[in-house]
């Protein structure tokens, strides 16, 4: 039971959240969490601050599936059409049979909101913390290119740590050079200097999330992510159990051992 005064300490509800559309709300309030955690213990010459990025999505007929994905907010949407029931487009009546019906291209702009730490006097970039989003893990989509280059540039770059959070089951993983673990959940950890080299914890739905080290500019020692608690809050806090059905079904399922927690 994860009523609002009972919610156990696991990470199955994130599941379900992304099941039922809850995802864009729970990241805002997950980064949000994020950042307010690391300042509170955070030394006195590193801040964390919120940023974003912004992409546009053309939408045509041929890849009207990319709206299967969305990314966190949309921001903008223009195009031209006339409103049916429940914002569904309704096509414009031909009276004249020289007439063509022809779909316009539509124009979305997307944001995709992360946490970054900086030195306060500086404001150089220490650590970027990304918490995955559908539209990162939709193979060669614009989310997936937009991301995966702002990756490969801190990897590359080494002068800034990555911490990139996976707690979505469905979609394709970022590319790695090795196997990632079999578990629903990932939890990477980028050193600048080490990378290739990263860290991964593996994460469970019927478990806690592990806390995570957060690296800092050298001497300064690691601060700790611990996850868990902040998804505790949010779902508390979000009364997310009135809008989650956990009788329904998920692509990609839930495994065997996860449904037996679930009924248990």
């Amino acid at each position: 039971d994860w009523s609002v005064t009972g919610v156990q300490t696991c990470a199955l509800p994130i599941s379900f959240i992304e099941a039922c559309g809850l995802w864009e709300d729970f990241h805002d309030a997950l980064i949000q969490e994020i950042k307010r955690s690391l300042n509170k213990q955070l030394p006195e010459r590193y801040l964390a601050r919120t940023g974003e990025r912004g992409y546009v999505v053309l939408a045509n007929s041929e890849r009207e599936d990319e709206h299967t994905f969305r990314p966190d907010v949309t921001v903008t949407s223009s195009g031209v059409g006339t409103a049916g029931e429940a914002g569904v487009a309704l096509a414009e009546p031909i009276v004249d049979p020289e007439v063509m019906s022809i779909r316009a291209f539509i124009e979305d702009a997307f944001r995709e909101t992360f946490v970054e730490i900086r030195e306060a006097d500086s404001e150089r970039l220490v650590t970027a913390i990304e918490v995955l989003s559908p539209s990162n893990k939709r193979a060669n989509s614009e989310g997936w290119n937009v991301y995966l280059r702002k990756r490969q540039g801190l990897l590359v770059g080494r002068s800034a740590n990555l911490i990139e959070i996976d707690l979505l089951r469905g979609g394709q993983r970022m590319p790695m050079k090795g196997p990632w673990p079999l578990s629903p959940f990932t939890l990477l950890v980028g050193r600048a200097g080490r990378s290739p080299n990263c860290l991964v914890w593996p994460a469970h739905c019927v478990r806690r999330l592990p806390a995570i080290p957060v690296p800092l500019t050298p001497p300064d020692a690691d601060v700790s992510l611990d996850l868990q608690p902040l998804v505790d809050a949010i779902y508390a806090e979000a009364h997310y159990e009135r809008s989650i059905d956990y009788s329904r079904p998920m692509a990609p399922p839930l495994s065997a051992s996860e449904l037996a927690f679930l009924k248990s």
